[in-house]
């Protein structure tokens, strides 16, 4: 649980975010005294007849002030954080935020203070002349029916689907009773659950001790926690494929007898995945896909829409809901569930949605095809003793693995930590490749069969620099094999030094700049120099030694800050160092030194 805010003052945090409403949709206003967020006159919001209002709690959104907008909700009423609006600010909505003549439906989830002041409102608009009903949703299959009792199922994310498809409804004109009963008809059909990491700490509140049993353990994750902080009913120690599982026996087992409350069998599902604040997207889509891969391959289930997003938080909370509506026959007339749930609308809250004829087409066509890098490389005629090359490029790329530990550590203290892991994870897939496709002794040939590898495992900043070394570095040997048939330390040298121009095209990186260029260039500039592979690696040391105490101009570290720096050298310029100290035979090899003149 996380208790801190960059604003911590509730009332200015509610009244601001419901602002931030009119800014992002122009045709909003807010009765601030009121916490109204409703469409301005207009002539398309006047002309409507059936309106929809709903709220409740703050700490939701974007439920509901985010859902206000043409074909959804007119109007929305906010209480404080977590609890009910009063009974005077709805009343002051149904009276004086709607058009004069309006006909109303108001919708609200199934918790006690908000059904007794919504309720309120509608009997004293009733009383006034007011055309206006009332559906109560309760959606949440969680707590069963014998705990539930009188007070039934609880509201959750499911409720924003009757708001969405009441809504679109509402636009096309049709009267308030036909609106009404095709809301209480999706509202019928829905269930839910929900399922949460932890628990949330809302603003102005003090911060639970973990004596009062609000934090859970690291491992356990809390099934059917509600959207206000409620307790669920039970914790357990799981991963997400067995508690997908469980929470869709929870909805779908017809012989539970305390939660079958909506025999799901339509052949047309509405899925929708509920982000409850704090997860986030790219795990989402994680939970997405294993919820429509067990409904699929478990309950023979493959719903005509999938809906993921943030619809119904709980303030920031880590978890998620499931929610599954069986869709039926409206009765009216007209259109469909689906159909409306379809219809578009101009509101901040709603993701923006995939078309009807998307849907409906069913596209299943791919791209497979793998062209690869075009033709199959060509041998250059460029020669090493394959032999002597395979053992040397293994021992290299054996010390950048040995090296790892060296290089997290330095990353880890000026960096984000992942440059020793992926400098690992490349070499320890080319030694892979190698040892299943031992080298020709071409070095075209091989260096073209191992950049795939590279650009394949290493990722990040550093892979792409690596990647466009190589390929230059094949551009520069083919060319010099035009002249040269063994690929001598001076051809090496000279190849290099093209890749290193090459190289600067894409980044600034200089000497200096504490990269993995102080390390390259001394190398490159040595050989070219001396011929002398292991004075060149030395260079090549000592620039990356040299890095400690250099501030960084480049890179993440620039961005870190602190005094790291002066305490390690680059861990990319570390890493290269490790990789020509093990093609030199310096590293852990000082009884083969020859292997590069042998070369």
């Amino acid at each position: 649980m996380s208790s801190k805010h960059f604003l911590p003052n509730p009332t200015h945090l509610l009244l601001t975010s419901l602002h931030s409403q009119t800014l992002t949709n122009p045709s909003l206003a807010l009765d601030s005294q009121n916490k109204i967020l409703y469409r301005r006159p207009s002539q398309s919001s006047e002309s409507q007849q059936v309106h929809l209002i709903s709220g409740g709690g703050a700490g939701h959104e974007p439920s509901f002030s985010g859902f206000v907008g043409s074909g959804l909700l007119s109007a929305a009423v906010s209480g404080t954080i977590f609890a009910s609006p009063s009974a005077e600010q709805i009343r002051t909505c149904l009276f004086s935020r709607l058009p004069p003549n309006a006909e109303t439906l108001v919708t609200v989830m199934n918790y006690t203070g908000d059904v007794l002041n919504f309720g309120l409102a509608v009997e004293k608009a009733k009383v006034a002349g007011k055309k206006v009903e009332m559906v109560i949703v309760g959606d949440d299959v969680a707590v069963g029916r014998t705990k539930g009792g009188k007070v039934g199922r609880r509201g959750v994310a499911g409720t924003v689907l009757v708001v969405k498809i009441a809504g679109a409804l509402a636009k096309r004109g049709y009267k308030l009773e036909e609106v009404a009963k095709v809301a209480r008809l999706v509202a019928g059909n829905l269930v839910s659950v929900g399922a949460s990491l932890g628990r949330v700490h809302v603003p102005g509140r003090a911060v639970a001790t973990e004596d009062e049993g609000e934090k859970l353990k690291e491992d356990e994750v809390e099934i059917g926690m509600g959207i206000h902080n409620e307790a669920g009913v039970g914790r357990e120690k799981m991963e997400l494929k067995d508690l997908v599982g469980k929470m869709l026996r929870m909805m779908l087992d017809k012989n539970d007898k305390e939660r079958g409350f909506v025999n799901v069998n339509s052949n047309e599902v509405v899925l929708l995945v509920n982000n409850l604040g704090g997860v986030s997207v790219l795990e989402m889509g994680g939970i997405v896909a294993e919820v429509v891969k067990q409904l699929g391959e478990d309950w023979n289930i493959k719903p005509v829409r999938v809906l993921s997003g943030t619809y119904m938080t709980s303030l920031n909370g880590l978890g998620f809901s499931v929610s599954l509506l069986n869709v039926v026959n409206t009765d009216i007339g007209g259109p469909g569930m689906i159909e409306l749930l379809d219809d578009p609308c101009e509101a901040t809250g709603w993701p923006a949605q995939i078309p009807k004829s998307t849907w409906e087409e069913k596209n299943q066509a791919t791209r497979e095809d793998d062209e690869g890098n075009g033709e199959e490389v060509r041998e250059s005629g460029l020669k090493v003793d394959a032999k002597a090359a395979q053992e040397v490029l293994t021992r290299a790329l054996e010390a950048v693995v040995a090296a790892e530990p060296d290089v997290t550590r330095y990353d880890t203290i000026v960096g984000d930590g992942d440059c020793g892991i992926g400098l690992k994870r490349g070499a320890e897939a080319v030694l892979k490749h190698i040892s299943t496709t031992p080298l020709t002794g071409d070095v075209v040939v091989d260096l073209a069969n191992i950049i795939p590898v590279v650009e394949t495992e290493m990722d990040g900043t550093s892979g792409a620099l690596y990647a466009i070394f190589l390929n230059a570095l094949i551009a520069a040997l083919r060319s010099t094999s035009q002249s040269e048939k063994e690929a001598s330390s001076k051809v090496w040298a000279a190849a290099l030094r093209q890749s290193c121009e090459a190289l600067s095209r894409y980044t600034p990186a200089r000497p200096g700049d504490r990269t993995l260029v102080d390390a390259l260039y001394p190398f490159v500039y040595i050989l070219e120099k001396t011929g002398d592979v292991k004075k060149a690696a030395e260079a090549a040391v000592a620039g990356a030694e040299g890095t400690k105490g250099m501030k960084a101009s480049l890179g993440r570290t620039v961005y870190i800050g602190g005094s790291g720096f002066e305490e390690v050298p680059d861990p990319g310029a570390w890493g290269l160092a490790s990789f020509f100290q093990g093609l030199a035979g310096i590293k852990k090899a000082e009884d083969d030194s020859n292997g590069w003149e042998k070369l």
